[in-house]
């Protein structure tokens, strides 16, 4: 396989596959934005003396005919290239001649790699973002729509106190936007530019980084040459711990969706198509798509921990062990983008029991309520405590099943507007 930092030692074909591994095809996800990264690259070259005008015009059209081919999907990497860096030098130095091979000048592999996923990921989080916020106005609507529909809630499992769809659809609306500052941290050490630190020391060309940084959009620039390459991994980790909490919340709705799904509580149910069966038991309704959601979410937050764990260990400067976070990181975005979707589709078609509480099964849930009623005429609490137990011992209780919650975030005083706010805050990004 040719390369382009090929000084004549050929490697052997089973040295170039175990290096090189799935790269290839992880690398195409990276295409626009190398050329993008590029485009930045050779006008900031251009304003510095490094290539005449005329060059730099020939290189932009050829950038700009490449992007489309990227756009289009007829863009592919030759069996015989190694990255999609090579790819695209390779093709302007064939279509253009002497004057492709220029582009690299100032800039190594490492810069190059690294601004690419960093352009990569920017978009990456801004989309999930965006569904984020799609699922996120949907869990409020569904709060607001069924605030005045009792649910029991649990604690270890077991019966504990009232609850609300409202309530229980607004805490998950909430998760999300707790997720979303994760998003938001994230955004800002991925918006920082590396290009210009070369392979990890800068360069003696007097590139103007800040004219990179600006074309790019990027809010700062990774400052120190070295601390660029630092963010190797540190980036991507940021990133995995961010979908991580987004993994988390809805891998905890998916449990409660399966659970509330079985016909033992039947609180929630979606229709037919949105299950499926069994090849011997024919009443079955299977929740295989929150089932799935909830392992998916499991592989997301292993990323993380894998991420943490490549990158241990390493003194500064690159080592070819980053290359692997490309395997790690890429698959769980695909992952997480996935779940969000579904998940707003599945949420989309819930259907809300709303009598659960017209069951006998669920008195004892009232317990509490019964015993701040006394509080307030007057009992002692723990004499108000005491009473309500023994009677629920000997089967004497009986609940009156209302409730009078008022405080904020209470089954009585949602505060979706304010958690709205919080979001609006949280996703300003």
């Amino acid at each position: 396989m040719p390369t382009l930092w090929n000084k004549g030692t050929a490697a052997t074909t089973l040295v170039e596959d175990f290096t090189v591994s799935s790269d290839r095809v992880l690398d195409l996800r990276l295409a626009k934005y190398d050329v993008l990264g590029s485009k930045a690259h050779i006008k900031m070259l251009e304003s510095i003396g490094l290539l005449e005008e005329s060059e730099l015009e020939v290189l932009e059209k050829a950038l700009d005919e490449i992007l489309e081919e990227i756009s289009s999907g007829v863009f592919t990497l030759e069996d015989d290239v190694e990255d999609i860096h090579s790819q695209i030098e390779i093709l302007l130095t064939r279509r253009l001649g002497e004057v492709g091979k220029k582009i690299h000048s100032g800039r190594s592999r490492n810069d190059q790699v690294l601004v690419d996923v960093k352009l990569f990921l920017r978009d990456e989080l801004l989309a999930v973002r965006k569904e984020v916020l799609e699922l996120f106005e949907q869990l409020q609507a569904l709060s607001e729509k069924y605030k005045d529909i009792l649910i029991p809630g649990y604690t270890h499992g077991q019966l504990a106190m009232p609850s609300s769809f409202g309530l229980w659809f607004g805490a998950i609306a909430e998760s999300l936007a707790d997720d979303m500052f994760l998003l938001q941290g994230a955004y800002h050490l991925v918006n920082q530019n590396p290009l210009g630190s070369a392979a990890g020391y800068g360069n003696s060309f007097p590139l103007n980084r800040q004219m990179t940084t600006d074309l790019l959009g990027f809010e700062s620039m990774d400052y120190n040459s070295i601390a660029a390459q630092l963010s190797r991994g540190k980036a991507e980790k940021a990133v995995a711990s961010a979908i991580g909490g987004v993994a988390l919340t809805l891998n905890r709705f998916a449990a409660d969706c399966c659970l509330y799904m079985c016909p033992n509580f039947g609180f929630i149910s979606f229709p037919a198509e949105l299950t499926t069966g069994s090849s011997i038991m024919p009443h079955k309704k299977n929740p295989d798509v929150w089932e799935v959601i909830r392992g998916h979410c499991n592989s997301v937050l292993a990323a993380e921990t894998e991420i943490s764990l490549l990158c241990s260990n390493l003194q500064h400067g690159y080592h070819r062990d980053f290359q692997l976070l490309k395997d790690i990181l890429f698959p769980k975005l695909e992952l997480i983008h996935d779940c969000l979707k579904m998940a707003l589709y599945m949420i989309a078609q819930v259907k809300v029991n709303e009598n659960i509480l017209s069951s006998d099964l669920y008195d004892n849930i009232f317990t509490v309520e019964e015993v701040n009623r006394r509080v307030l005429a007057g009992v002692p609490f723990r004499d108000a405590y005491k009473g309500v137990g023994i009677e629920v011992n000997e089967g004497r209780f009986k609940a009156l099943k209302s409730v009078h919650h008022t405080h904020e975030g209470s089954i009585g005083n949602l505060c979706n507007d304010r958690i709205k706010v919080k979001m609006e805050i949280a996703a300003d990004f």
